[in-house]
């Protein structure tokens, strides 16, 4: 395929990067309405991101219409045009803003020649890609191995456009003259999650009954929120070993300062019994100790409480694996009068509690896996074993009134009615029947949803006053003292909660298009023509997706079987073809990673055979941060990774960061703290692509790489952003040959390339030393050697002259300080504050980068920073050039994630710095300049 077989996108030349991430940190702090709300899954890409990259990946760039853009000026102009209607678009508040939708279809659809490509994501997961695409009026695709991701598909892409601006069935519907996309199907899923409700409590409210408040709370009955329990072992001293002592990591309640509770052990050694009260306020020594429960270091060492002996973990284990390990109810927190009551246990809430008899627990083994699954050696070893009885009783009531109300959702639809069809909703029926197993679908979720808030792993957030959840991390725990939350609260857990946030994305979606979502692997996938792929595949080792999901999947089978029997009709979520490196499963590291190397080349493979010629594929990988600190850029995931995506038969054209975290967060080695994944912009290598040598490939890189990092300068990508971002060029080298040949005629690797690249990128920053003026390139090596701390004048002054100037030169610019044989590069803080660079008449790039930095720390994208841009003028890109150069030395060489990140922060914010210094017409007399904003 020759290249002017197809236009050039917007994403294989510039995006506005820093707006998109920015969209994206912000993402992470909305919880209403966002489709991740919907249903947990682990490591979604932000919509914005996704939003934005599929934009790109459709829309021409100007350097493709050379008859409306013939220059370089007229192109950069359209760009921009185009960068702001992304900037638009990845708002959060625009994702429902039909105005700059449409505006961004409108431009989709001009490129695409009004025929719109179907989007596909072959590794669908939590269902970014596809639902984004839909929101853009595209139609999408999504397949994944998992049925949990499967169900998340459906629910987000395929059901709501089946039920599109309908109005809801159930009895005493409000009379509105219009439902807008999914609302009516939200406000029924919202109605029959509360009928479950009521009835669940006419079954098992006993189990969940209120408490007595003392007087310091106003007395009289109150609503539990959860019950906290601590387990417990037979104590290790022979003299109480009938005493079931507690292990517990904490005592503590609430922290909130003038508001303190905790947990007191009252032990009565002669009775061989222990009870518990509650504490409030307290000395910081009694605070301190309730903090460290019956801990005893870290791990599962504890103190018996009885003896004062040692529980080491050996002994908890031990007992665990035997079925000695119990639970004893220690507080009970309570609805109180605007705040948390806390309330000693009792002896009938105990009892109640343990009095439940589930009829079915979940059966399923947990995995063999103590990276992530912990449970496994303190005898908890199959899901269900992760529920208390009392848990199990109502997630089973729960799950069973989910058949009840697809039954009377399916009478109610024909007598509101809907057509008596019965085509299910699996074979594309759209009546009475198939709507009712639409809700019911929402009405499961809201039962899975809650297993999340209702396990034994959960804990009490003492700071917060609130119940952890129980994937706090892509991992299951061992929890020593755990909450049992109350579904019946208007607390965290509570069952309107969880059909609540099901509820409100659904009033937020905008099923512009059809979607599909199928259970398949990637490997074998066949996708519509004309094909466009957007993909989030699985990283490596990074999450054990089909191990995790097994618990949500124990609890979405029971419900939904009837609906998706080919789906649930299997015991637990498909793991053998898994595209994950889990040495556990596959007997080892190694085999792990030739597992995930094939089977990934397997799905690229795919994805090359069947996508369209048109349009770039879109890949996104996921750094493990670990793993970078340790091996940088050309880690081994990174690396196996971009192996498998270049011997499918892409070639690698572009590389953009994205990050959910701030721009200016360092990891604390100091080294650069890399983007949290990166999208790869593939095309199909060319059919008669050649090999070249080792000398070649490195001329090459020479050659290209240079002004390709020169304009990723120029659009303001972050220093520490800039080592993914010039994998994109350096593999674009690489990957367009056949095969890049080492001495002995073996095939390079990736990672010998990616270490290469690396390379052609630190002379590249150190070759920009070059351009700086004198005084400049002596401030730099001097920094690089002793940074602000002294060094000998000899030294400097040899340094100095070798650059054609002294040191008396760099101190007369007010960059040094020399006294005593000793000179020293002065701080920012030291600088002289009343400086004016129009002033200055021994003008240098380091203090013009110095002074500004020193602005930006202070106050940010602000006036006085803006002006000061203003003033340096036509150093602006050299100072940018500088702190390039600075940040690579700060972060990589001298180790000092501090000054880095101040480099890095002002890069960061420099394309906003830049537009208030052009707004600004008047630099001279006082600081009341004028601005156009």
């Amino acid at each position: 395929m020759s290249e002017n077989k197809y236009k050039k996108k917007l994403i294989e030349v510039a995006i506005p990067l820093e707006a998109i991430n920015a969209a994206s940190v912000r993402e992470k702090s909305i919880r209403h309405g966002h489709p991740s709300t919907l249903h947990l899954w682990w490591a979604r890409r932000p919509l914005a991101a996704c939003r934005a990259v599929l934009f790109a990946q459709l829309v021409d760039d100007p350097s493709s219409d050379l008859e409306n853009f013939p220059t370089p000026e007229a192109q950069e102009v359209e760009r921009k045009r185009l960068f702001a209607i992304i900037e638009d678009l990845v708002k959060w508040e625009n994702s429902t803003n039909e105005e700059v939708l449409e505006r961004a279809r409108a431009e989709i659809r001009k490129s695409c020649g009004g025929e719109l490509p179907p989007i596909y994501d072959p590794f669908s997961g939590g269902g970014s890609i596809p639902l984004e695409a839909q929101r853009l009026g595209l139609p999408a695709y999504g397949s994944d191995l998992n049925p949990v991701a499967v169900m998340i598909g459906k629910a987000m892409i395929e059901i709501p456009p089946k039920f599109k601006d309908q109005a809801p069935i159930h009895p005493g519907a409000r009379n509105r003259q219009f439902y807008r996309n999914a609302e009516g199907l939200a406000e029924d899923v919202k109605y029959y999650g509360e009928w479950m409700r009521e009835r669940a409590w006419e079954r098992i409210g006993r189990l969940y009954p209120q408490v007595d408040l003392s007087k310091e709370y106003g007395g009289g009955k109150a609503t539990v929120i959860a019950w906290i329990w601590a387990r417990t072992v037979p104590s290790p001293d022979p003299a109480f070993s009938g005493v079931q002592v507690p292990i517990a990591s904490s005592f503590l309640l609430s922290t909130k300062p003038g508001k303190e509770a905790w947990v007191e052990p009252i032990v009565d050694r002669q009775a061989k019994t222990i009870a518990y009260r509650i504490r409030h306020g307290g000395t910081k020594a009694e605070i301190a100790a309730a903090k460290e429960g019956t801990k005893a270091g870290r791990g599962a060492n504890f103190r018996c409480l009885m003896s004062d002996t040692a529980i080491t973990p050996d002994y908890v284990k031990s007992n665990g694996r035997a079925g000695k390990m119990g639970q004893t109810l220690i507080a009970i927190v309570a609805e109180g009068n605007r705040s948390r009551a806390y309330v000693p246990p009792t002896e009938a809430h105990e009892t109640l509690a343990l009095s439940a008899k589930p009829e079915r627990k979940p059966e399923t083994s947990l995995p063999n896996d103590p990276r992530n699954f912990w449970t496994v050696d303190y005898g908890l070893t199959t899901f269900g074993d992760l529920f208390t009885d009392r848990q199990l009783v109502a997630l089973n009531t729960f799950s069973d009134l989910v058949h009840e109300a697809r039954a009377q959702i399916e009478t109610d639809a024909r007598t509101a009615g809907l057509s008596s069809d019965p085509t299910p909703l699996r074979d594309g029926g759209n009546g009475a029947k198939a709507y009712a197993e639409a809700v019911s679908v929402y009405l499961a979720f809201g039962v899975s949803k809650a297993t999340d808030y209702h396990s034994s792993i959960t804990t009490w957030h003492s700071s917060r006053e609130i119940i952890r959840n129980t994937f706090g991390r892509q991992s299951l725990p061992m929890t020593w003292d755990f909450t049992e939350a109350n579904f019946f609260s208007a607390s965290t857990g509570n069952w309107l909660n969880c059909i609540e946030w099901g509820v409100k994305t659904l009033d937020a979606l905008m099923p512009r298009n059809t979607g599909l979502e199928i259970q398949h692997d990637a490997q074998s996938v066949s996708y519509p023509e004309r094909t466009v792929i957007s993909s989030d595949p699985p990283y490596y080792d990074n999450i054990g997706y089909a191990d995790l999901s097994d618990f949500f999947f124990a609890w979405m089978k029971p419900a939904l079987r009837p609906i998706f029997p080919e789906i649930f009709g299997v015991l637990a979520t498909p793991k053998a073809e898994e595209l994950v490196a889990t040495p556990y499963r596959h007997g080892g590291k190694d085999a792990a990673e030739s597992f995930f190397l094939d089977g990934m080349s397997r799905a690229i493979a795919n994805m090359v055979a069947q996508c369209s010629d048109l349009f770039p594929a879109t890949i996104y990988y996921a750094f493990k941060q670990s793993e970078v600190a340790q091996e940088g850029i050309s880690s081994t995931g990174w690396a196996t990774f971009l192996q498998a995506v270049v011997e499918a038969g892409y070639a690698v054209v572009g590389t953009w960061p994205l990050r959910t975290e701030m721009a200016n967060r360092m990891i604390a080695s100091g080294t650069n703290a890399l983007a949290n994944s990166v999208v790869l912009v593939c095309r199909k290598k060319e059919a008669t692509a050649e090999s070249i040598t080792r000398a070649e490939f490195i001329r090459a890189l020479k050659r290209e790489l240079p002004p390709a990092i020169a304009e990723l300068q120029g659009a303001n990508i972050a220093p520490a952003d800039m080592p993914q971002s010039a994998i994109g060029p350096g593999m674009g080298v690489f990957s367009r040959y056949r095969a890049v040949l080492e001495s002995d005629d073996s095939p390079m690797s990736v990672k010998t390339a990616l270490q290469l690249i690396n390379r052609e990128l630190d002379e590249y920053l150190g070759g920009i030393q070059g351009e700086f003026d004198a005084d400049t390139r002596f401030a730099i090596t001097w920094f690089e050697q002793n940074g602000t701390g002294k060094g000998d004048y000899g030294v400097a002054d040899n340094l100095a002259r070798a650059r054609g100037i002294s040191v008396d030169s760099v101190k007369h610019a007010g960059i040094v300080e020399s006294a005593a044989g000793k000179v020293r590069i002065l701080s920012r803080d030291e600088l002289d504050e009343d400086w004016d660079p129009e002033e200055d008449r021994h003008l240098t790039v380091w203090e013009c980068l110095q002074h500004l930095v020193r602005q930006h720390e202070k106050d940010g994208i602000s006036h006085d920073t803006a002006v000061l841009l203003k003033k340096i003028n036509i150093q602006a890109e050299a100072v940018k050039d500088l702190a390039y150069c600075l940040y690579d030395i700060s972060a990589n060489k001298r180790k000092d994630a501090k000054e880095a990140t101040a480099y890095n922060a002002l890069i960061a914010d420099w394309a906003e710095l830049t537009k208030a210094a052009a707004a600004i017409h008047d630099t001279s007399g006082d600081r009341q300049t004028r601005m156009d904003i």
